[in-house]
């Protein structure tokens, strides 16, 4: 119960307000990086949004037997990684990050793409930002 004090001053609404405006942001998060994989994931086998083998390192490729088959390995490691972030976000998060880093070091090495390599960079700061939220927000619920 809130104290008349405590209401007078604003002290309540603004704890709360802060509360829900970081939970707010946490779901935000949380789930666009889920969506966002799941997406790309789907679309590395159904190429409609781009064809992506034009983003990767010609010898990256190479190391799987061909830039389709390479895609098509990202594809599942993208949509684990929604489902990942879906479920654990504390685990899920960095490694999307990292992803995103990497990605971001095979457009460096491609040579182009460089505005791709920055909005990357954005994302993976996202998913840092979501890892540090998911610190406090996903944690077990305590049941008595």
């Amino acid at each position: 119960m809130r104290s008349q004090a405590a209401v007078e001053t604003g002290a309540y609404p603004v704890a709360e307000a802060k509360g829900d405006l970081a939970h707010q942001a946490y779901q935000i998060l949380h789930w666009g990086f889920v969506i966002a994989p799941v997406i790309a994931g789907l679309d590395k086998f159904a190429m409609k949004l781009v064809d992506w083998t034009q983003y990767l390192w010609t010898p990256l490729g190479n190391l799987v037997g061909g830039a389709g088959r390479f895609v098509h390995i990202v594809g599942v490691i993208e949509i684990v990684a929604g489902f990942l972030v879906a479920f654990k976000p504390k685990i899920g998060a960095p490694i999307v990050a990292a992803w995103l880093m990497g990605i971001i070091v095979n457009l460096l090495l491609v040579g182009s793409y460089y505005d791709i390599a920055l909005r990357d960079l954005g994302l993976c700061l996202g998913a840092l930002a979501l890892w540090r939220l998911s610190l406090y927000f996903d944690h077990p619920r305590v049941t008595k």
